[in-house]
């Protein structure tokens, strides 16, 4: 394994152990994709910063806003890792209002607002709230069964590109298509769309990519994931075109999560683990220009990585709730 990703793997497991030391009151799917958000950044956790960050948050938000949902220790890491947490706090607060009036509701709103405060300037957060709201509301129209509040997160990565409407659209429904009958989760499938769509090229060249990285991964005996996981796939297709280095370098990765705690035989289990390999390798890749096909000014790889760890904690936080509400009945 290279020193640069071995380096990233240790991070990794580093920072997953000291938040879920510092906030062992969450679930277990969370600390990974949490610690993902620091080392994509090349940090590590400050556990006084997020703890300060926590505080920020219970003063300024309601017992149930969705500041305070099962995405709440995603926010503070997100949080902390802004020179002015307070002033991102109120930023995304104020992003969030404005997609309630777009009548866009999830527990993943707030992430979809943070992601929006994070990437725009303040002045254009009505242009890129109201595109994201017409853009979901058309999804919804589209595929009404499969659509939620989850996708606004991918409805504001798309517009973030500068692609027309029409084009995000098209693309997204393109994908679609062609996906469905390979991957059978629909829901899967229309994220994996939603991702594909940030690229340049065209769909079925970026469908394709999947499509071989998928059965290339499967011929060397790891059978990835076709549930949520598969939109961390479909973001390592679209960074690189070797896929035998691909292959090699989440092999690795997963040899060595494999002997970690928390990773073994009573761990996350097989399908989730590959899918924090290629969260761990798609960081690597997006700081390798050379070898991102997202280089360019409509997108970048920089949006490829938020489309990854979007995807994981939305899947995250949805099957958390899910999870709770069938304890609780």
């Amino acid at each position: 394994m290279r020193d640069s990703l071995a380096l990233l793997c240790q991070n990794f497991i580093e920072n997953r152990n000291t938040i879920k030391s510092a906030f062992g009151w969450d679930s277990e799917y969370i600390y990974p994709v949490c610690a993902s958000i620091f080392i994509d950044k090349g940090q590590k956790v400050d556990v006084g910063k997020m703890k300060r960050c926590e505080k920020v948050l219970n003063s300024k938000t309601g017992v149930f806003s969705d500041f305070r949902g099962d995405g709440k220790l995603a926010m503070i890491s997100m949080l902390a890792l802004s020179e002015n947490p307070e002033e991102k706090l109120n930023q995304a607060m104020q992003i969030h209002g404005m997609l309630k009036k777009q009548r866009i509701s999830s527990q993943c709103l707030s992430i979809t607002a943070i992601t929006i405060a994070n990437m725009t300037e303040p002045e254009k957060y009505e242009e890129i709230v109201s595109r994201t709201g017409s853009i979901y509301q058309r999804m919804k129209r589209e595929h009404p069964f499969l659509t939620s509040g989850e996708d606004s997160v991918f409805a504001a990565l798309l517009v973030l590109t500068n692609q027309s409407e029409e084009q995000i659209l098209n693309k997204t429904e393109q994908c679609y298509k062609m996906l469905k009958s390979k991957f059978f989760s629909g829901n899967a499938v229309q994220s994996v769309s939603h991702v594909l769509a940030l690229a340049e090229g065209k769909p079925e060249e970026e469908c394709v990519k999947l499509k071989v990285l998928f059965d290339e991964m499967a011929k060397k005996g790891y059978r990835y994931g076709t549930d949520y996981e598969l939109a961390v796939l479909a973001v390592l297709s679209l960074q690189s075109e070797d896929v035998p280095k691909m292959i090699e370098d989440i092999k690795a990765v997963d040899g060595f999560l494999a002997g970690k705690s928390g990773y073994g035989l009573f761990g996350l289990g097989r399908k989730q683990r590959l899918m924090h390999a290629g969260m761990i390798v798609s960081t690597e890749y997006s700081g390798q220009n050379d070898n991102s096909v997202m280089n360019s000014t409509a997108i970048s790889g920089t949006v490829a990585m938020i489309a990854a760890q979007q995807a994981a904690m939305c899947a995250v936080i949805a099957s958390t709730a899910a999870i709770s509400a069938t304890t609780t009945n």
